[in-house]
């Protein structure tokens, strides 16, 4: 293990452990009130199930993915991708209902959530997919057309649940591995056509159908300009608290554990909307520091994605860790910030949530693994 952990990225490695230190931190001081009046149990009830996922996600990323070579992807990620759109389509005969939503299965004490582990399949596969869909010169170009498809069917079983933000996460990461896939140049203006043209049919299809897209409760949601001018509709309300905590921190903050808003004033302080609480106990600087610090996380993926030398498989790995991570960052954070309709997607190490923390930590190892493989080629 000493020897692996001199090839792996150290940086990353440590923007890791801190940010999940920092989350544990915040679930702690932002769930304890809600744990006792709100779900009756214990205030540390929240911060020890969390301790748990990240721990059990650090192991996972120690003890396998770090020893697992990403050759041995290539025959794994078919059973994967098969797997993860069975259990999909499973969540709508055994699914929980949490939420308005069927996107969990209750197994034991813990729910899982497949559409999250749905995200790094898909990255897995793809990459798996391209790197030998590319290394066969004569393969049809619209054969590099299936991930795409297969996308679509996750894309749909997600959006059925119904998990929207999910579901918009999932095309955002297919739409941006795509994009990097160094294709020939005269293949990639053929298959771009292709795409245009079948978005298109399918955005008339859509909209000549009569088809009711989005329930009653996504279409509110639609409405996220000005929310605390409807402070008292569920379209409104724990946006503006969202803002008044922000408020209320100032540049230093009220103090760790001094949250006002926590008292139920937002129902998911722990979950969707814990930078709210971050910046009001500990100030907008502090804020700010943590924005940075993911600007550098994702700045350490790219940097080992761009060393992989021409390993597709690899690069995709890492461009779509990034893809996966910025994306989240992205609609959580404008959607707390009512720049974009709120989805109710968390963020990342600092949000609690079992099957997401485990999926990210996970993905950062598999980045880490790719890590190791370039310094054995450079070596």
């Amino acid at each position: 293990m000493k020897k692996l952990l001199q090839k792996m990225d150290i940086p990353l490695l440590l923007m890791m452990i801190l940010y999940s230190i920092i989350g544990l931190v915040v679930i702690l001081s932002a769930s304890s009130v809600s744990a006792v009046l709100r779900y009756n149990v214990s205030s540390y009830h929240f911060f020890i199930r969390q301790a748990l996922f990240v721990l059990a996600a650090f192991l996972i990323g120690f003890i396998a993915v770090v020893h697992f070579p990403t050759k041995y992807y290539n025959g794994l990620s078919p059973f994967l991708i098969v797997g993860i759109v069975a259990s999909l389509i499973g969540l709508f005969f055994y699914g929980k209902v949490t939420n308005h939503a069927i996107s969990w299965y209750r197994i034991g004490i813990f729910n899982l959530q497949p559409a999250e582990f749905a995200k790094s399949v898909l990255i897995i596969w793809m990459a798996c997919f391209y790197r030998k869909s590319l290394k066969k010169k004569n393969s049809s170009i619209y054969m590099n057309l299936i991930p795409i498809a297969v996308a679509f069917i996750i894309f749909i079983l997600v959006a059925m649940q119904p998990d929207l933000g999910g579901a918009l996460i999932i095309a955002g990461i297919t739409f941006l591995i795509f994009l990097i896939v160094p294709f020939p140049k005269k293949n990639q203006i053929k298959l771009l056509k292709f795409l245009g043209i079948g978005g298109v049919i399918l955005l008339i299809t859509v909209l000549y159908s009569g088809a009711d897209i989005l329930n009653s409760r996504q279409l509110s949601r639609l409405q996220f300009k000005s929310p605390c001018s409807r402070y008292t509709e569920d379209t409104g309300y724990q946006v503006c608290n969202g803002f008044i905590a922000i408020h209320n921190g100032g540049l230093f903050g009220v103090g760790l554990g001094n949250s006002t808003q926590k008292y139920l004033y937002l129902p998911e302080a722990h979950t969707d909307f814990i930078y709210p609480i971050l910046v009001e106990e500990l100030g907008a600087i502090v804020g700010i520091l943590v924005l940075i610090g993911y600007i550098y996380i994702l700045y350490r993926i790219l940097k080992i994605g761009k060393n992989a030398k021409g390993n597709i498989r690899n690069m995709i790995l890492c461009y779509g860790t990034f893809a996966l991570i910025l994306l989240h960052l992205i609609v959580n954070l404008m959607g707390v910030l009512a720049l974009i309709p709120l989805t109710g997607v968390p963020l990342p190490f600092l949000s609690y949530g079992g099957s997401f923390t485990i999926n990210v930590i996970v993905m950062l190892f598999v980045v880490e693994r790719v890590a190791i493989e370039n310094y054995d080629l450079n070596d």
